[in-house]
């Protein structure tokens, strides 16, 4: 029975790529093509693929369906708090996540550090937005003409010698964002705090939130905390990998 699922689940990767008729779904398969055929019927059946009139089988709309229905059913920050947890056991700081409102970024999670000092931050508040790692995480993800209406209607408070001056800065920092796949706020909002943040990306491969991590520098440099992106990226892939149902890869 184990076999047979198998064999019927391999067919919709197969298909993903597009139509293909029933010989070439039993070779792919390694199987007789009336064997093929029953498992394309049972998957036919659950509307999962669909028969064209020139014979061939591609992905059915019920497929399309569930997908649609799994990524609206799911919460990102509930997936993702256990990475948070566990990245904050293993650096001892605080670790947050949050997303995008329109023209804010939210924090939905946090877990404190397990120091005295604790971060000025509070779940369900903004951050500042031109300035926060996690913002530069979540709007560098933006389409071009969408970034480029936003960074000209943001206003560019200079919170420290380090913060970001003016829209034209801002955009070009989130194209360095882009590219290298994380960011950092290394003393643009307060002097003394340091984050590195990273994407978790949803079912769609756009970024979802941003998951990042936090502490004043009386505790860490800003070169330790740096020190710290592989596993802050870590962290964020994985809690990404959760979030899209990313399946582990096949024993070999």
């Amino acid at each position: 029975m184990s076999q047979t699922v198998d064999r019927a689940l391999s067919i919709l990767p197969l298909l993903a790529r597009g139509p293909a008729d029933l010989g070439q779904v039993a070779a792919r398969l390694g199987v007789h093509k009336s064997t093929a055929l029953r498992l394309l019927r049972t998957l036919h059946e659950h509307g999962l693929v669909h028969r064209q009139q020139d014979q061939r089988y591609r992905l059915g709309a019920r497929l399309f369906a569930l997908a649609q229905e799994a990524a609206e059913s799911l919460d990102v920050r509930e997936v993702a708090h256990p990475h948070l947890v566990r990245l904050n056991e293993e650096t001892g700081h605080t670790v947050h996540l949050a997303v995008r409102e329109g023209d804010e970024v939210l924090y939905i999670d946090k877990v404190e550090s397990r120091y005295p000092v604790r971060m000025y931050s509070r779940i369900g508040r903004p951050v500042a937005v031109t300035v926060a790692a996690v913002a530069k995480v979540v709007l560098a993800d933006l389409p071009e003409p969408e970034l480029h209406a936003l960074t000209a209607r943001l206003d560019y408070p200079r919170y420290t010698p380090r913060s970001t001056p003016d829209a034209a800065a801002f955009r070009a920092e989130l194209a360095t964002v882009r590219e290298q796949g994380w960011a950092a706020d290394l003393g643009g909002h307060e002097e003394s705090v340091n984050c590195v943040a990273a994407p978790v990306r949803g079912p769609d491969g756009r970024v979802a939130a941003a998951l990042s991590v936090s502490a004043p520098n009386v505790v860490v440099t800003a070169e330790e905390l740096l020190a710290l992106l592989p596993r802050v990226r870590a962290a964020a892939r994985a809690a990404g990998d959760d979030y899209r149902g990313a399946a582990p890869p096949k024993a070999s």
